[in-house]
C-alpha cells in the first residue's frame, strides 16, 4: 500500500473527506468532522487508525509495526508503520474498523444524512 492506495480506500467511504489541518505533511481524513484516520506522507507511510482497545492490544502483541498511537490516545489508537510486511487486508481492515468506530460514535441524524449522500 502507497500513500495514494491509502487515500483512494479511505476516501472511498461514505461521507470521508480529506485535509491538512495540522500541516503539508499529514493527511487527516474525517467522517462527521471527525478523524478516522490520519496519514504521514513519508516513505514509508505509517498512519494512525483508531481501534477497539481489546484488538488494539492483540494487533500490538502480534506485530512489532503496529504501536500504541503516536501523539494520540494510547488506548484507542495505533500507529501503523507499513513496511511491506503487513498484509493489504489487514491494513484496509484497520482503515475499516477505525472508519466503523467513528461513524457509530456520530449522532444518529448525521448518520442518517451522510447515508444518504
Amino acid at each position: 500500500m502507497n500513500i495514494e492506495t491509502l487515500r483512494t480506500y479511505s476516501l472511498n467511504k461514505l461521507g470521508a473527506t480529506e485535509s491538512f489541518p495540522f500541516g503539508n505533511d499529514t493527511l487527516v481524513f474525517k467522517v462527521g468532522n471527525k478523524v478516522f484516520l490520519l496519514s504521514s506522507l513519508d516513505n514509508p507511510i505509517s498512519f494512525n487508525a483508531k481501534c477497539n482497545p481489546e484488538k488494539a492490544i492483540i494487533l500490538r502483541e502480534n506485530h512489532p509495526e503496529i504501536i500504541p498511537g503516536f501523539h494520540m490516545n494510547k488506548k484507542h489508537w495505533n500507529t501503523i508503520y507499513y513496511n511491506g510486511n503487513l498484509p493489504e487486508k489487514l491494513l484496509e481492515e484497520m482503515i475499516d474498523d477505525s472508519y466503523k468506530l467513528v461513524f457509530d460514535s456520530l449522532p444518529k441524524a448525521l448518520q442518517q444524512e451522510i447515508k444518504t449522500i
